[in-house]
């Protein structure tokens, strides 16, 4: 039984390793371990940050039915984000402690993808900022 289970694991390893470049099985493995113990962690100390930033939830709503009709997601964030990252809502590299709370834990939760197919929060996160639609392009 408990050889199964195990090996189920490694199979499922395997098949998120496999959606990496090359070294994807550690990738996969850090990410993971991150996931369950992110304080600690050393693996993941910034991630490469876009977002769209509203003050008011029906605007953020709207952003965010943009981007699921397909919108790349730096055109929305060029539309509708209302703070200083007007370029595509691209923020660069952030490092961890340099976020507001619940905007760095959405950030580090976040797998990485593209703008063009974006992986972002929903629903927005809340901070004392306002209302934000997170994706990341990169972590290291």
């Amino acid at each position: 039984k408990g050889g199964a289970a195990k090996g189920g694991a490694a199979k499922g390893g395997a098949a998120k390793g496999g959606g990496g470049k090359g070294g994807g099985k550690g990738k996969g493995g850090g990410a993971a371990a991150e996931a369950d113990d992110g304080k600690k962690s050393s693996a993941g100390t910034a991630v490469k940050v876009r977002h769209i930033l509203c003050e008011k939830q029906s605007k953020v709503l709207e952003a965010m039915e943009k981007l699921q009709s397909g919108m790349k997601f730096n055109e929305v964030a060029a539309q509708y984000s209302e703070d200083k990252a007007r370029s595509g809502g691209d923020l660069g590299w952030m490092t961890r402690g340099s976020m507001t709370g619940p905007f760095q834990d959405a950030a580090f939760a976040l797998t990485p993808s593209t703008i063009a197919k974006p992986n972002y929060t929903d629903p927005p996160v809340k901070t004392k900022f306002g209302y934000h639609i997170i994706m990341i392009e990169g972590k290291k």
